[in-house]
C-alpha cells in the first residue's frame, strides 16, 4: 500500500477570486520525515511493553500508544519490517496515513444555515473541540476566555497560535463574536460556547498522520466534547482511525468531517467512516462546489464556496492609480512594504523579459515568456521600485518568485492590468502588507468551511436539549436538512443542506416537515391497430396530461391512461405523454405506419 496526502479543503480568499484551488504540497513543507523510515500503526494481540521495545531494537521509535485500541504508532525502517511482523504479539502493521488541514457582515452561510433564528445563550453546556493548525488568540472577532482551552498535537507548536490560518478560520465560523462591532459573526456568536483546540498541523499547513489525529480525538474526549470538527482527511482507510472514532461514537460524541474536495467520487477519510458525520460544499445559491466529493458517506451538506471568516493576519496586496485601487495577490517570497505602501509613476514594462530604464517607477508586467522571478529581478536591476504583474488569461492567479526579493511584487487580474496599461505615466502606490499581530477576514472555499457550519448547528440544537444523545442530534439534522438535487438522501448532497431552526423543531418534539410531493413519472406504451394506436401510461400526482405527435400537441386529456389515434397517411409517428403544461414527459414511443 502506498502512503498517500490528504487534501486541505481550502482555499484562501485570492484563490477564491481566481477560481484558483490550494493544495498542502503547494503551499508548505510535510510533516517531519526520516530518511530510510515510515509511520506505521501496529497492532498487537495484548498491550504491553514487549512490542514497543521490539519497536526500539530494530532503531524505531513509539509515537503513540493505544492500549484501547491495541495498537501503537511508530517510526520503522523498512528493513525492520519483516522481522516485526514475525513478532508473536503484532497482528498486522499499516501505514499510518497522512492527515492535513483539508483548503462574516453576517455570512450568508449563517443565514442559510438557519443559524440566526436560533439563540445560543445556552450554549456554555456544549464543547466544540477543533482539531486543526491552531487557533489566534490575537484575533479581535474570536473568543479569548476562559471557556477556550487547547493543548498543543507535538511539533505542530503551541495551539494558540496559528500561522496557518487555516484553524482559525474555521472557528471563526462556530463561534466569531456578534454584537462587538468587527467583522463577522459564527454560528454561536455569544462568545459563551466552550472550544477545545488540538493543533495538529503547523505553520506551513503541512499534513499529519491518521495516528495524530487518533491521539488529538483522545484528547477532545479527555477535555469533554461533545462536539468535534475535522475540517480535514485523507484517502487511506484505517482500522485503528475507525475504531477509535467508533469509540467515541459509542461514548456520546458526535464527529464532523469534511468531505474532501477532489471534485470526484472518491471517499475520504475519517468523513468515509459510519460513526462521521461527512459534509459536502454548496455555494450561494444551494448548488453543489465543483470542487465537492460525492459519494454514499456524504450525510449532509453546508455553505463552502466564499465562506468569509477570522484569519490571524491583516492583508493588503494592491496598486492605486488615478483614484482607483485594484486589489490583488502577494507573490511569494516578494518584499513587502509597510502600510503606507511604495510611490512612482507607472511604467508599462511590457513582458518585462529585459531590464529596462525604471529609476523610481513602478512597473507593469505582463504574464508570460519568463518566470516571475526573472520578471521581478528585471524591474529591481532597472531601478524600479516595486513590480505589478498581471495576468495573461481572464482572471487573477497566485505565483512564486521561489526566493526573496529585493522589492516588492504583487498579482492583478488580466481585466485590471489591461485597464492599468493605459494610465501609463500616472502616480502610483504599492501596498503589499501583512500585519501578524492583530487579525482579518479572507472568503475561503472548500469542504473545509462547509464543515464548522454543520458542527456548529450540532452544538447550537443540542444545547438547548443536552439531555439528548449524539444520535438524537445526528438524527435532527438529518431528518430536518432541505433536500437539493435529487429527491432524497444521494451522493452529492446526503440529506441536504443543514437547518438549525428546522432540526430544533424535531429535537423539541414537534413534527418534522411533511416530505416533498413525489415527483411525477409517466411510462407510455403503444398497441397499433391497422389505421389506429392505441397509447396507454400510467402516471402520478397529475390531474390532466397533453399527447404530443412528433413533437406536436394533439390533444389534452383527462388523465385516464388511454388514448386512441388515427392515422391519415404512411409514416412513421412518435408519441409522448406529459404532464399538462409542464415539461415532464413520459418515454418516446415510435409507431410505423
Amino acid at each position: 500500500m502506498s502512503s498517500r496526502r490528504i487534501a486541505l479543503a481550502l482555499s484562501v480568499a485570492a484563490a477564491a477570486l481566481t477560481g484558483w484551488q490550494s493544495h498542502p504540497e503547494a503551499q508548505g513543507q510535510s510533516a517531519p520525515q526520516r530518511p530510510g523510515q515510515r509511520r506505521y500503526l501496529v497492532e498487537v494481540s495484548r498491550p504491553g511493553p514487549e512490542v514497543p521495545a521490539a519497536v526500539r531494537a530494530v532503531g524505531g521509535e513509539v509515537v503513540h500508544e493505544f492500549p484501547q485500541y491495541r495498537a501503537l504508532a511508530a517510526w520503522l525502517p523498512e528493513a525492520a519490517l519483516a522481522g516485526l511482523r514475525a513478532h508473536p504479539q503484532v497482528t498486522s502493521i499499516e501505514l499510518d496515513p497522512e492527515r492535513f488541514p483539508l483548503a462574516e457582515t453576517i455570512p450568508y452561510g449563517i443565514t442559510m444555515v438557519q443559524a440566526d433564528l436560533v439563540s445560543d445563550a445556552g450554549a456554555a453546556n456544549r464543547r466544540v473541540c477543533i482539531i486543526d493548525s491552531g487557533y489566534s488568540l490575537g484575533q479581535p472577532d474570536l473568543p479569548a476566555g476562559g471557556n477556550v482551552t487547547g493543548v498543543d498535537g507535538g511539533p505542530a507548536g503551541e495551539w494558540s497560535v496559528d500561522r496557518c490560518g487555516h484553524g482559525s478560520h474555521v472557528a471563526g465560523t462556530i463561534a466569531a463574536l456578534g454584537q462587538n462591532g468587527l467583522g463577522v459573526l459564527g454560528v454561536l456568536p455569544s462568545g459563551v460556547v466552550s472550544l477545545h483546540i488540538v493543533k495538529v498541523f503547523g505553520d506551513s499547513c503541512g499534513w499529519a498522520y491518521s495516528s495524530d489525529l487518533v491521539a488529538a480525538l483522545n484528547q477532545c474526549r479527555s477535555a469533554g466534547a461533545n462536539v468535534v470538527n475535522m475540517s480535514l482527511g485523507g484517502p487511506i482507510y484505517s482500522t485503528v482511525e475507525g475504531n477509535a472514532f467508533d469509540d467515541a461514537y459509542n461514548a456520546g460524541v458526535l464527529s464532523i468531517a469534511a468531505a474532501g474536495n477532489s471534485g470526484n467520487t472518491s471517499t475520504s477519510y475519517p468523513a468515509g467512516y459510519g460513526s462521521v458525520v461527512s459534509v459536502a460544499a454548496v455555494d450561494e445559491n444551494k448548488a453543489l462546489a465543483t470542487f465537492s466529493q460525492r459519494n454514499p458517506d456524504v450525510e449532509l451538506a453546508g455553505p463552502g464556496v466564499g465562506v468569509l471568516s477570522t484569519i490571524p493576519w491583516l492583508e493588503e496586496n494592491s496598486v492605486t492609480v488615478d483614484n482607483g485601487t485594484y486589489n490583488g495577490t502577494w507573490l511569494e517570497f516578494a518584499a513587502r512594504t509597510g502600510s503606507g505602501g511604495v510611490s512612482g509613476t507607472l511604467a508599462d514594462g511590457g513582458l518585462c523579459d529585459s531590464v529596462g530604464s525604471w529609476s523610481g517607477q513602478v512597473v507593469l508586467c505582463q504574464r508570460g515568456n519568463i518566470y516571475f522571478a526573472d520578471k521581478v529581478a528585471n524591474v529591481h536591476a532597472g531601478g524600479g521600485a516595486a513590480a505589478v504583474i498581471y495576468n495573461n488569461v481572464p482572471g487573477g492567479f497566485v505565483g512564486t518568485l521561489l526566493s526573496p526579493s529585493q522589492i516588492p511584487a504583487i498579482g492583478i487580474s488580466q481585466e485590471d492590468g489591461q485597464i492599468l496599461v493605459a494610465k501609463n505615466g500616472l502616480q502610483s502606490i504599492v501596498v503589499s502588507y501583512r500585519d501578524e499581530t492583530g487579525g482579518g477576514y479572507e472568503a475561503w472555499n472548500g469542504t473545509s468551511m462547509a464543515t464548522p457550519h454543520v458542527a456548529g448547528v450540532a452544538a447550537l440544537i443540542w444545547s438547548h436539549y443536552p439531555g439528548k444523545t449524539n444520535a438524537d442530534v445526528r438524527n435532527a439534522l438529518t431528518a430536518s436538512a432541505e433536500d437539493l438535487g435529487v429527491p432524497g438522501r444521494d451522493t452529492s448532497f446526503g440529506y441536504g443542506l443543514v437547518r438549525a431552526q428546522a432540526a430544533l423543531d424535531i429535537l423539541s418534539g414537534l413534527e418534522p416537515p411533511p416530505p416533498p410531493p413525489p415527483p411525477v413519472n409517466i411510462v407510455l406504451s403503444a398497441t397499433r391497430r391497422g389505421k389506429k394506436v392505441d397509447l396507454a401510461w400510467t402516471v402520478t400526482a397529475s390531474s390532466s396530461v397533453d399527447i404530443y405527435r412528433n413533437g406536436s400537441l394533439r390533444v389534452s386529456t383527462a388523465n385516464d391512461g388511454a388514448y386512441s389515434d388515427s392515422f391519415t397517411s404512411k409514416g412513421s409517428y412518435t408519441y409522448q405523454v406529459c404532464e399538462a403544461g409542464t415539461a415532464n414527459c413520459s418515454n418516446e414511443v415510435t409507431v410505423v405506419f
